[in-house]
């Protein structure tokens, strides 16, 4: 800890594993080691994949100084009875009238172009809806699943949906979250 090494228990995919934090003049003879050993690298393609699966909303995505907590599903994370702060009101109005919108969970229906951030949604009729927030091709699903703002009387599970790639639409429907439950390590 005191010369800036440490491990922690600790992730952002929902899996079973580790962070290390070593010192910047260590890190390229660390990683060696790592490489030596067996340890295959993953970058933040796969951290966003796999937190994607695990329905962890990322800050910048899904997660903007634009949406609420109430719309993002955090709202346990809220504390109203602390006394006044910046945003409170809109809280307090979210909470007891239920926001406009709320961050959905969205699959593929069948397989189809990779779903990314800002992909159109549209409802089942064509009427467009919003935008992916996250969007990916689960690697452990092989199918495409993404998370989108969407207006309150279109999030509930099994609405169907259609995601727009480059002018063709792919069917989708509202699925509750997570995506992929990993197995647990033994």
């Amino acid at each position: 800890e005191a010369d800036g090494r440490f491990v922690a228990r600790t992730g952002y995919t929902g899996e079973d594993g580790f962070e290390i934090s070593v010192p910047e003049a260590t890190a390229v003879d660390f990683w060696n080691r790592l490489r030596a050993a067996g340890v295959k690298p993953a970058g933040l393609g796969a951290r966003d994949t796999l937190r994607l699966e695990m329905g962890y909303p990322l800050n910048g995505n899904d997660l903007s100084p634009d949406r609420s907590p109430i719309e993002a599903g955090l709202g346990f994370f809220c504390n109203l009875d602390k006394g006044d702060f910046i945003g409170r009101e809109t809280l307090v109005r979210q909470k007891a009238d239920g926001p406009a919108v709320k961050l959905t969970a969205i699959r593929y229906l069948e397989k189809g172009a990779p779903p990314r951030a800002h992909y159109p949604v549209v409802s089942a009729d064509g009427a467009a809806l919003g935008e992916l927030a996250s969007g990916v091709l689960s690697p452990s699903l092989m199918i495409g699943i993404g998370m989108a703002y969407l207006p309150v009387e279109f999030t509930k599970l099994g609405t169907p949906l259609q995601i727009e790639v480059r002018g063709r639409l792919f069917p989708a429907e509202v699925v509750k979250k997570p995506f992929y439950k990993p197995t647990p390590s033994k």
